[in-house]
């Protein structure tokens, strides 16, 4: 799948991904895919997508045509997944089944937020959580998680933790690799 994470240190605030895309057991490296930047950009918000190859396309559609979504806080972001979500199931197509038993259907994605207000986790439920300094999504997020969390005392900047934690996947989760990508904003204070 992937390894994605965001950052806080200070007021730097960083998200990072790695470029690798997977179809069963073919790997798509870098190498041969003109795009394979997993962030999507809106407005000064950066959005990382964990899950099918097809989110990436759906959600940088969505994004063009959608003038009023709002990533500020843990509530906007949660009622604007929530006005996405009959949009991705009429107009994208999407299977909302996962288990007979869920509470509710899912979005079939897990999205790493950063923007000038934080960093936040969206999954599949549409549960929305916000981090104080870091966190991982995708298959190779156990070791990145590791790595971030015996460096982050360490390292100086938001930009090395994240480059570690990106690194530790690419390193050790067979669905994942490098070169990443990574994008830099400033917290507001």
């Amino acid at each position: 799948m992937t390894t994605i994470v965001i950052v806080r240190k200070d007021d730097d605030i960083v998200i990072a991904a790695d470029s690798l895309t997977t179809f069963g057991d073919t790997r798509l490296a870098a190498d041969h895919d003109r795009t394979y930047d997993k962030i999507v950009q809106y407005r000064g918000t950066y959005i990382g997508l964990c899950g099918s190859a097809a989110h990436q396309l759906v959600f940088a559609s969505l994004l063009r045509r959608h003038e009023l979504l709002d990533f500020s806080e843990k509530f906007t972001i949660f009622e604007t997944f929530r006005k996405l979500h009959p949009i991705l199931k009429e107009q994208h197509f999407l299977n909302p089944k996962e288990e007979e038993d869920d509470p509710y259907e899912s979005t079939q994605m897990t999205a790493l937020i950063a923007n000038a207000h934080g960093i936040f986790g969206v999954y599949s439920m549409r549960e929305v959580f916000e981090y104080t300094r870091f966190w991982a999504a995708g298959t190779g997020r156990e070791f990145a998680l590791g790595a971030m969390q015996a460096l982050y005392p360490r390292l100086p900047t938001a930009e090395a933790i994240a480059r570690a934690g990106i690194e530790a996947g690419a390193e050790f989760d067979r669905n994942s690799a490098m070169p990443m990508t990574s994008y830099s904003i400033k917290a507001k204070r």
